[in-house]
């Protein structure tokens, strides 16, 4: 009898803000080709693309997410199991119980991967390989976490202490351990002689176990989380392609890692260590030790033109950067942004970030193209009283029927057709036509031909917000 399939379980609720100004909460790291030209979620569900090994993917992510990771899985040539919203972040330990409860529906003894989607791996056969033996341990009832070799005092990462070989009936299994105990990111000193031990592996927060098994473990260990789980599980809704977790039940639900509620508790837990090449890509300064260097040191990313300088990080996404006579800096330039960090301090852009956002800027969340399920739109220009922005539609999208309480907004066909309700009327515009919507004028904006919709919104008012949209009706259901 063949062995049934592994699920891929993708974890996509991150907003990478150590990344910033490239990764920004409506668009994170995951969903960036930060490292090949597919993103990173891309090349995460390449991985587990055999059919003959893995079933489709099943994808956890934030509901802002969700046009996005669905159009990019489309892209890579992959159908996703379920993409399952989150409507508030709780970490991942409830975004995998959620995905346990659905596969256990089914199969409670189905073999879950749980993988974050925001990881590069060089070498993936070296973790196939891992998962082939951790695999034999979970249909065993164990947890199974996968360690990697390090190959540096790294204080950045957790690590898992290792003990004897896992026990598998009446021997032991070729490369698989039992864990002795987990440790908190550790001081240099300490991060050396774990190196020196050599019975230490970094934490991936990468697993394997059966729906069962976690649910079983997660109930013993923290019944409040898994009911409430259960709950927004329960009360939740197919939404088009997606499942939306209820809202209430799931923002009722504790927040903590898999690693505190459930694997450094677990009765039975394992580790596989693997050397796969693997990198988080949580930073600026992994994002330099991953990358092809020059001659100096230097990795380039767009249009750069280095001088006397070496051992830095340098990425344009637009404009030309120039760099002369520095070292080991990360130099990174957006359209509205440009960060400048020492590389040894890359870590503390996360902080920076949150105090941004804490100061009400629009810099930690939004770059100036800005996608939706229809298309997209950049803010061209904006001051007191006026913003205007380049829409574009893709063929076959429609933006709400939706009306504003503050601004006015004037539209201006570049290309294409454009099928606009405004009131009562019902107006088809082509290039060098326009309209006028007046505030509280109901109004709607389709692309119902073959090729892309361009027009430039002129908006005026007191105030500009993307938060004055009153959604009448919508197809793609947003509210």
């Amino acid at each position: 009898m063949a062995e049934s399939l592994i699920h891929p379980v993708v974890l996509s609720g991150g907003a990478g803000t150590r990344l910033w100004p490239l990764s920004r909460t409506l668009y994170p790291k995951q969903l960036l080709p930060l490292t090949a030209e597919s993103s990173l979620l891309q090349e995460t569900v390449a991985r587990v693309g055999d059919p003959g090994r893995f079933a489709p993917p099943l994808v956890i992510c934030n509901e802002e997410h969700r046009f996005i990771i669905a159009e990019q899985l489309r892209n890579a040539g992959r159908s996703a199991a379920a993409i399952v919203l989150e409507p508030v972040g709780r970490n991942t330990a409830p975004a995998v119980a959620c995905a346990a409860l659905l596969l256990a529906r089914a199969d409670p003894d189905a073999l879950m991967l749980v993988l974050p989607s925001d990881h590069r791996i060089e070498r993936p056969d070296a973790f196939l390989a891992a998962v082939q033996v951790a695999q034999q341990a979970a249909r065993d009832g164990a947890l199974v976490t996968f360690g990697i070799t390090p190959n540096a005092p790294e204080t950045g990462y957790g690590y898992i202490r290792r003990a004897g070989p896992y026990r598998l009936g009446d021997g032991d299994l070729p490369g698989c351990f039992a864990i002795e105990r987990f440790v908190e990111k550790p001081d240099r000193a300490t991060a050396e002689t774990f190196l020196a031990d050599g019975g230490y592996a970094w934490n991936s927060g990468m697993f394997l176990f059966t729906a069962g098994a976690y649910l079983a473990e997660l109930g013993r260990l923290e019944p409040e989380m898994l009911a409430r789980c259960r709950e927004a599980m329960t009360a939740g809704r197919t939404d088009l392609d997606f499942y939306r977790l209820d809202r209430k039940a799931f923002e009722a639900c504790p927040a903590q890692s898999i690693d505190y509620a459930v694997m450094e508790h677990a009765a039975k837990a394992a580790v596989v260590p693997v050397d796969a090449g693997w990198n988080d890509v949580g930073s600026w300064s992994a994002l330099w030790s991953v990358g092809g260097k020059d001659a100096d040191g230097n990795v380039h990313n767009g249009d750069v033109i280095a001088s006397d300088t070496r051992n830095s990080y340098l990425r344009a996404e637009g404009p030309l950067l120039c760099a002369v006579g520095v070292d080991d800096l990360v130099v990174v330039a957006t359209e509205d942004a440009v960060l400048v960090v020492s590389r040894d301090r890359a870590e503390a852009v996360g902080q920076l970030v949150k105090a941004m956002a804490a100061g009400g800027r629009n810099e930690p969340h939004a770059h100036l193209t800005v996608y939706r399920p229809w298309g997209s739109y950049r803010t061209i220009r904006a001051g007191e009283g006026f913003q205007v922005k380049h829409i574009v539609v893709n063929p076959g999208g429609c933006l709400s029927l939706q009306k504003h309480h503050h601004r006015a907004e004037h539209w201006v066909v570049v290309r294409g057709t454009a099928h606009v309700v405004r009131g009562e009327d019902q107006l088809v515009l082509r290039a060098n036509q326009s309209t006028y919507i007046s505030p509280e004028t109901v109004h709607r904006l389709e692309n119902k031909g073959a090729e892309p919709l361009d027009l430039i919104e002129v908006q005026t008012g007191g105030y500009l917000g993307e938060d004055d949209i009153v959604r009448l009706e919508d197809v793609y259901g947003r509210n």
